[in-house]
């Protein structure tokens, strides 16, 4: 049976992959300590009590009928509003799109500025940036990043590809990393695509940054979240903003995101989603619309949220940086950031218990998975070689006592490599 030549080549999430095999195992019984997916055991991580009685009330109401194309006016009011109080971002509910998460956001936006064969620009590791390359025939351009400035790209890094370029996706906290911008190099790269931009003539298509910020809620210490256009408001025409309610909330299944930029993008956003139909459903929408001003119980949530994901990334970055200093090859990022922690395994080449020599991150995640009943995602699955040596925990699906639990059963599979 013939598909298209896009469906045929398209590569599966590597990351979904490795989380299905891991909860089929977790099914039958076994105990594995999973960081795979980005997202929440619900034991653990309940959405707030308040948004869930919003959405229980906002069934009862009779709210199950199609949502408009943009989204329930009410969220679009409540989400400008937020944004404006919590980021000083104005933007008008004209300005805002809602949709089904993320995904179907990042998406239209590609679908809305590229088109086949434009070159889009992103860093890695990134989260599936490729995969949307492919899905809108784009030329994607990644450009490697490094472990000493967290896996966040700078300026030089980024500054020769933007020439022709259409689209710079971007995302802080990072998803896969944990890892976020530092203001002088975030201002550097906006500096970057308004010169690119002057640079162009009346008849090029401009240069567009799509920043997602959908973690941008949950940062740890003293770390400060920064934003393109809140550095540099002359880039307000050529940003494109990924946000929602899915990470800092714990609500990946209610499906609320939202986007926001300019009037003219937006609209075609909305044209593009309003044929696929991804739309949040209505009675989540209204429910998250009630939700967002309830301002003591958002951060009395967030707050508590937050301190509850960072002692869990706090006792895997302890558990490997003690490792480290018994003489392990391991390494890990402090977490500045969203649900992730980066960690460095640098045993490929050596040999398992069962005479396999470890050749690729791949080969290793599959071990530690039997022999540690730890799962992690290889960066590979994010863009970067598959011998490179990092990998992503994410910590929303795992409890702190099974992460601790982990820790002894690592140092036993790296003792067991030879």
């Amino acid at each position: 049976m013939q598909v298209s030549k896009m469906a045929g080549s398209l590569i599966g999430s590597e990351i979904i992959k490795i989380g299905n095999e891991v909860n089929d195992m977790i099914r039958k019984g076994e105990q594995i300590c999973n960081l795979t997916i980005g997202d929440f055991d619900p034991s653990i991580y309940p959405i707030p009590a308040e948004l869930a009685a919003e959405i229980t009330q906002a069934y009862q109401a009779g709210n199950t009928n199609y949502p408009p194309a943009n989204g329930v006016a009410e969220l679009r009011q409540s989400a400008a509003d937020f944004l404006r109080s919590r980021l000083g971002l104005d933007y008008s509910p004209n300005d805002i799109l809602v949709a089904g998460g993320s995904r179907p956001l990042i998406y239209a936006t590609y679908l809305a500025l590229v088109d086949p064969g434009d070159k889009v620009v992103f860093p890695v590791p990134s989260w599936n940036n490729n995969h949307y390359c492919h899905l809108s025939g784009a030329e994607g351009v990644m450009v490697e990043t490094s472990p000493e400035n967290n896996f966040m790209p700078t300026a030089a890094e980024v500054a020769p590809h933007l020439p022709g370029a259409t689209l710079l996706a971007l995302c802080s906290p990072l998803n896969p990393t944990g890892t976020m911008f530092a203001q002088q190099d975030l201002e550097e790269i906006c500096d970057l695509v308004i010169a690119e931009n002057k640079r162009r003539g009346p008849g090029e298509k401009p240069l567009y940054i799509m920043y997602d910020q959908i973690y941008w809620l949950l940062t740890f210490g003293n770390t400060a979240h920064y934003d393109p256009v809140n550095l540099r408001p002359e880039l307000r025409d050529y940003v494109i903003y990924i946000d929602g309610i899915s990470k800092a909330l714990a609500a990946t299944g209610v499906r609320v995101g939202y986007a926001f930029g300019p009037s003219n993008i937006v609209d075609k956003m909305k044209a593009i989603l309003g044929h696929i139909g991804a739309w949040a459903p209505k009675a989540e929408q209204m429910a998250t619309a009630h939700y967002l001003p309830q301002q003591a119980n958002v951060d009395n949530y967030v707050g508590g949220f937050r301190e509850k994901t960072q002692q869990s990334l706090d006792a895997l970055y302890r558990g490997l940086k003690d490792l480290q200093q018994q003489g392990y090859a391991v390494d890990a990022i402090v977490p500045m950031g969203a649900i992730y922690l980066t960690i460095k395994l640098d045993v490929l080449g050596k040999r398992t218990p069962a005479g396999q020599v470890l050749s690729s991150t791949k080969e290793l995640t599959s071990y530690l998975i039997s022999e540690a009943r730890v799962a992690l995602v290889p960066f590979s699955a994010f863009g970067t070689e598959g011998t490179a040596p990092w990998f992503r925990a994410s910590v929303g699906g795992a409890s702190l006592e099974s992460i601790r639990a982990a820790l002894p059963r690592l140092q036993a599979a790296l003792d067991a490599l030879q």
